[in-house]
């Protein structure tokens, strides 16, 4: 059975204080998601719990992201969390803390059934 892409969503979230990459990709997500409301799900015989979600986070470090956290933002299907390098680091004039920007992609698929 293959994937079929339903859905991309792409957002973007700040850390202001602090340099916080978790905080501000699932503020990222968040904003992917926050005008979406997916209602197809009957039309092709499945719920919102058989879908798959991908996200990519782009951090300046993307060591630094807890990704099963990012994944909590989203509240259902299956869903996996990748973090990539990019985003932005701003640093504060005085030097000593920066601003974090992360972007996410949010990338829904479901399965096309045809195995069944």
């Amino acid at each position: 059975m293959a994937r079929v892409r339903c859905i991309t969503e792409m957002g973007m979230g700040v850390d202001v204080h602090g340099r916080d990459s978790t905080k501000a990709a699932r503020r990222a997500v968040s904003d992917a998601i926050r005008h979406s409301s997916i209602s197809f799900f009957p039309l092709v015989g499945q719920t919102r719990d058989d879908m798959f979600v991908d996200v990519t986070i782009a951090v300046p470090d993307p060591g630094s992201v807890d990704t099963a956290a990012v994944a909590k933002e989203l509240p259902y299907g299956t869903v996996t969390v990748t973090a990539v390098k990019g985003g932005l680091e701003i640093p504060a004039a005085s030097g000593g803390d920066s601003i974090v920007i992360a972007n996410a992609a949010v990338i829904v698929t479901i399965d096309d059934a045809k195995g069944k």
